[in-house]
């Protein structure tokens, strides 16, 4: 399939848009640079929301392929659809419709969706696995009496989406939803795919568990579920994110206590209790239920978050602006000296809140040796949920042996 290339919106005087260049002062990151592919703003749009992406040969050139969907409302997305850029994100495809990850009518008027998709790259089959969830739509808006929840999946392999496929788990710990929408995972030595599961007979006090899965390139199995975390507030745990450093796994939940947790793990499936995000001196961080997402450097493991701070007040959820630190994986804290803004406020959070556009739905990306990437398709939810899809080129200031 071939599908027009465009260049990052940034690129065109007209609008106005200049790369913001933030100095390093502690750390690895040598600079970080704010970059608008589309803009959604201002004009017809649309508003591309949840930007998802992973390296993937092709033709011979290493290509970023990114999943992503409108958005128009509360929880209200589009079908899912597929971009790449094979020269670091100068040219753009076109966004395409994934023909297995659309919408499916059911009874009662309502419909059946796929949200919160993340591909990964499984090089043992040199295939995408695009993981994401069930949800369901009703009159133009999220059905708030969703049926039980499930993740979807679709793979793409020789240039060709592949059928919509359920994960299936029969356990009755998971009789509402059991899922591990929006988060990471890794792929393991054998083959094998770990990652976290967040899980509940009903729509509180979610727990989560470790989950190692076989994958032949075309179905997804799981084989082995670890120990449950538990949480008892509100929906409990949320959007796990896992990762691997120096020989260990290590896990990020979002929660609604104001709080984020983090764990280890020797395995991925026997996780250590979990622990607030923290600074070094145990001040805890307020991250209001909204998820995080790991950045791995072969010299300094990181996490990318939101948090609230004096510029955000009163910012929903403190949704903005994104930062990211270094993270100390023996005492499982943030370096608070290593702290930068990836994605800067736009707006002012404490007096005009409603003009500030809100990110927090976001992923993280290693493209080459000396850079990352953070995408995130910020919303206006006052205002239409209006907003730009955005990029925030992180350059190190050493190569990056990982990639």
């Amino acid at each position: 399939m071939i599908v027009p290339r465009r260049k990052f919106l940034g690129t065109l005087p007209m609008l106005a848009v200049a790369p913001q260049l933030l100095a390093a002062e502690a750390g690895l990151v040598q600079s970080i640079e704010k970059m608008v592919l589309r803009q959604g703003r201002t004009g017809p749009g649309p508003t591309w929301f949840h930007p998802r992406g992973c390296m993937v040969p092709m033709n011979g050139k290493p290509t970023a392929f990114f999943t992503l969907q409108t958005i128009a409302g509360s929880d209200y997305f589009g079908p899912v659809h597929w971009m790449t850029t094979n020269d670091m994100g100068k040219t753009w495809s076109e966004p395409a419709p994934v023909p297995s990850l659309g919408r499916i009518p059911r009874d009662g008027g309502v419909s059946e969706g796929v949200c919160d998709v993340v591909p990964e790259y499984h090089a043992p089959t040199k295939s995408v696995l695009a993981l994401g969830h069930v949800v369901f739509y009703k009159q133009g808006r999220f059905y708030k009496e969703q049926p039980a929840r499930y993740p979807l999946y679709s793979v793409y392999r020789d240039g060709a989406w592949g059928d919509r496929m359920k994960l299936e788990w029969d356990d009755p710990r998971g009789a509402n939803i059991y899922t591990n929408n929006c988060g990471q995972r890794v792929v393991l030595p054998d083959g094998n795919i770990l990652f976290v599961m967040s899980f509940g007979k009903t729509q509180n006090a979610r727990s989560a568990a470790g989950v190692i899965c076989s994958f032949d390139g075309k179905k997804l199995s799981i084989s082995k579920v670890g120990r449950e975390i538990k949480h008892g507030v509100g929906r409990g745990l949320l959007e796990p994110s896992t990762t691997t450093y120096q020989g260990k796994y290590f896990l990020t939940l979002r929660a609604e206590d104001n709080r984020g947790y983090v764990c280890a793990s020797e395995d991925g499936l026997d996780w250590s209790e979990k622990k607030p995000w923290a600074w070094e001196d145990g001040t805890p961080l307020d991250m209001s239920t909204t998820q995080q997402h790991w950045l791995a450097h072969s010299d300094g493991l990181h996490l990318v978050y939101t948090r609230k701070d004096a510029s955000n007040t009163n910012v929903m959820r403190w949704r903005s602006p994104l930062f990211i630190a270094q993270v100390d994986p023996q005492k499982l804290c943030l370096v608070r000296s290593t702290e930068k803004i990836v994605l800067p406020i736009t707006g002012d959070g404490v007096n005009r809140p409603d003009d500030v556009a809100l990110m927090g739905n976001f992923h993280t990306l290693n493209v080459s040796t000396r850079e990352s990437w953070v995408t995130d398709g910020e919303i206006l939810h006052k205002k239409g949920f209006k907003g730009d899809l955005l990029l925030g080129r992180i350059t190190w200031n050493k190569p990056n042996r990982l990639v």
